[in-house]
């Protein structure tokens, strides 16, 4: 009775299998054919091609444990910088004559002098501010270019920078990477903190480190924002302009070294780091607009390409806005410390460490394989809406601060 049924199903997988085959071996005649063609070479012929060929595969293997290395990624990294242990905000003396834990006494009123310049200040007001304060002054640097110069070393000291290895730009068969479902994710997350660096480093040059923008641009700073600004792609070679070049990492070790340069020049108080609330207020406006553009990138892709686990760009986005939480989550940590005046009298403690326990809670969001599934499906998650959700949660409560900021 059963028979013809039994039958039935024997010939179908019979042909499901005999088809799986076919394709197989299509795909590997080519691998075949060379096989063949190889071994009936003599060895003068067998050997260059042999070490072509073992330093392909060495090549593709260090690209691809690269990829997939992520060297000293920790989410909780902010905790080794112990800023709840600072009580002094950047800039301000800590040892020395006239030392200060906050912005009260005469060498901290010497150290803001240009704070409360008027607002037609010329260039020598740093220089002014700087010369009034005691001799043997120590004064506190600033956590957030420690945190921005150690995220550089993250990127292309620590790891490889990805995106300008020679590997990732000749791509899968010609492919972008970015366009596979493969060893793209590291790059995208790299990506995302050097975000969270570039936007830093404007802020920086802009207004935290003059005297209300209206002094002359630090050396260092500004030497560090040009360099971090470079693109992310450029090798030791290049088509346009054809010629060698030099490689992206080494521009973005240059920035390290030129932040890292201003702080030990701030700690001898031969430098200015501005904490005034308005600078705040401008800093906190600055990242949650950039939070906001990687929140519509988010919500287009969520939106417009929901392919689940088919959805080849989902990766990229996700794991660039998880870079850039993961840069901001110490820069803002940071900041907090910097303006820690700021945020006890205008009382935003609570408020602050609620957002910094937001950005920490989106660090937990690490699945091995990202799916842009409907909001309103069943099957596929929807990891992309998720994290929109949560970048969304850390925005709204920066507009909150610089709101209460601003009153």
């Amino acid at each position: 009775m059963f028979d013809p049924i039994v039958a039935f199903f024997q010939r179908v997988f019979t042909a499901i299998g005999r088809g799986i085959g076919l394709a197989v071996a299509w795909l590997l005649w080519p691998f075949v054919a060379l096989g063949n063609w190889y071994r009936g070479r003599s060895w003068i012929i067998k050997g260059p091609i042999g070490l072509i060929l073992l330093c392909l595969v060495l090549f593709y293997a260090y690209f691809v444990w690269q990829t997939q290395a992520w060297t000293n990624f920790d989410p909780d990294y902010v905790d080794r910088y112990k800023l709840a242990d600072r009580r002094t905000p950047a800039g301000s003396p800590v040892s020395g004559p006239g030392a200060t834990t906050g912005q009260s006494g005469s060498a901290a009123d010497a150290n803001q002098a240009a704070a409360v310049a008027p607002a037609g200040a010329d260039s020598t007001t740093e220089a002014l501010a700087v010369a009034q304060l005691p001799a043997g002054t120590v004064c506190q640097t600033s956590a957030i270019v420690d945190v921005a110069a150690d995220l550089i070393d993250l990127n292309v000291n620590q790891n490889a920078w990805i995106s300008s290895m020679l590997g990732y730009k000749l791509g899968f068969f010609g492919i972008d990477w970015d366009d596979t479902p493969w060893l793209d994710n590291k790059a995208s997350f790299q990506r995302g903190v050097n975000q969270a660096v570039r936007r830093t480093s404007v802020e920086l040059v802009d207004s935290l480190g003059r005297v209300r923008g209206t002094s002359g641009v630090n050396n260092e700073l500004q030497n560090a924002r040009g360099s971090i600004q470079f693109d992310e792609e450029t090798w030791y070679f290049g088509l346009n302009p054809f010629g060698p070049k030099t490689p992206t990492p080494s521009f973005y070790r240059s920035a390290m070294r030129d932040l890292r340069k201003f702080n030990v020049s701030l700690g001898k108080c031969e430098a200015i780091f501005d904490g005034r609330s308005d600078n705040m207020v401008e800093f906190l406006d600055r990242v949650a607009n950039d939070l906001g553009n990687t929140s519509a990138i988010i919500r287009e892709r969520s939106e417009f390409h929901n392919g689940g686990w088919f959805d080849t760009r989902a990766d990229d986005r996700f794991w660039f806005a998880f870079g850039q939480l993961y840069g901001y989550y110490g820069i803002l940590s940071a900041a907090g410390a910097d303006f820690e005046n700021v945020v006890t009298q205008r009382g935003l403690a609570p408020i602050y460490t609620e957002t910094m326990k937001q950005l920490r809670a989106a660090l937990r969001i690490q699945p091995l394989i990202i799916s842009n599934g409907r909001e309103d499906g069943w099957i596929m998650p929807t990891h992309l809406a998720t994290m929109g959700f949560y970048n969304l949660r850390v925005r709204s409560n920066l507009v909150e601060m610089r709101d209460i900021l601003a009153r």
